[in-house]
């Protein structure tokens, strides 16, 4: 298989990268970054007419500052839809398979349960309504061969984050308030990589006429942005007191709402692909361990 990985220059797009460097494969991955292939402009079209078809398109970009989202709307909306609505229609048109990674963020948080793919999405900031968006275009434009993965708190050794943010932040202060009142699940970016591989390895994927499918995808569990940070400074020795306070202490004119709960159930994709599902915080310690002089 010929594979396409748009936002080789992002967390999940380098997470991919080493994976595959590190492993034998049998497939022929080509990685992409804005300069070849920019999903702010109308040129999406440019690139595929001048390269051979792809069996397969991974699409890990996307407009992510969600805060600067909400001024940025237009910009927003042209990465996270209109460019993922033409990325359908090409993938359709070249007979490729398209995954395109999406966000908790498409739910308002409300529920008191985690979330299942069949849920009413319902996005409260300008963010997860691009995303939404991308979603939607994805299914109407191909009813058949595509998947969409919702996946959250993304963390990894590259790019910011917020394990990388809290890593600074501990070594900085002796001590730091975090939001306490927002609940999600963690993602360490190599396991997402590593699931999106066997993914595209795995036969029920390569069948032809599929209907599309949106499956869940984290790291096992779920905590608040304040547990997450007091575990991080616990596995790297970091003597940061933590401060846990409300969203509504946090919260300024201009930024974004966040949705309160978006843990999610990553049944299906388990039950799928034969997937693992590792713990959140065996996967924090993996990186810590391996990662720590490249963070």
């Amino acid at each position: 298989m010929r594979i396409l990985i748009i936002g080789k220059d992002g967390q999940l797009g380098k997470s991919i990268q080493s994976l595959v460097a590190d492993t034998e494969q049998d497939e022929n991955y080509v990685f992409v970054g804005r300069d070849q292939l920019d999903l702010s402009n109308n040129s999406i079209d440019d690139y595929f007419e001048v390269n051979d078809r792809f069996d397969a398109i991974i699409n890990c970009a996307a407009y992510t500052a969600v805060d600067k989202a909400e001024k940025e709307q237009d910009l927003a909306n042209q990465i996270n839809h209109l460019a993922v609505a033409q990325m359908a229609k090409i993938a359709k048109n070249q007979h490729a398979k398209l995954v395109h990674i999406s966000t908790d963020y498409v739910f308002d948080g409300e529920s008191g349960e985690p979330y299942v793919e069949t849920d009413q999405t319902n996005p409260i900031n300008i963010y997860g309504k691009t995303k939404l968006a991308g979603e939607l275009s994805v299914q109407e434009t191909m009813p058949t061969n595509a998947i969409i993965i919702r996946t959250s708190w993304v963390y990894s050794e590259y790019g910011n984050n917020f394990v990388k943010t809290m890593l600074r932040l501990g070594k900085e202060r002796s001590d730091i308030s975090v939001v306490s009142d927002q609940i999600g699940s963690p993602t360490y970016a190599y396991d997402l990589a590593k699931a999106i591989i066997n993914l595209i390895q795995n036969r029920e994927f390569k069948k032809e006429g599929q209907e599309t499918q949106i499956y869940h995808y984290s790291n096992a569990g779920k905590v608040s942005w304040s547990e997450f940070a007091k575990e991080i400074f616990d596995i790297a020795g970091l003597d940061c007191k933590i401060n846990p306070i409300k969203t509504s202490e946090y919260f300024l004119p201009g930024m974004a709402l966040r949705p309160k709960n978006t843990s999610m159930d990553k049944s299906k994709f388990k039950d799928t692909f034969q997937a693992k599902i590792i713990n959140w915080k065996d996967s924090l310690r993996k990186l810590l361990a391996e990662s720590a002089d490249d963070i």
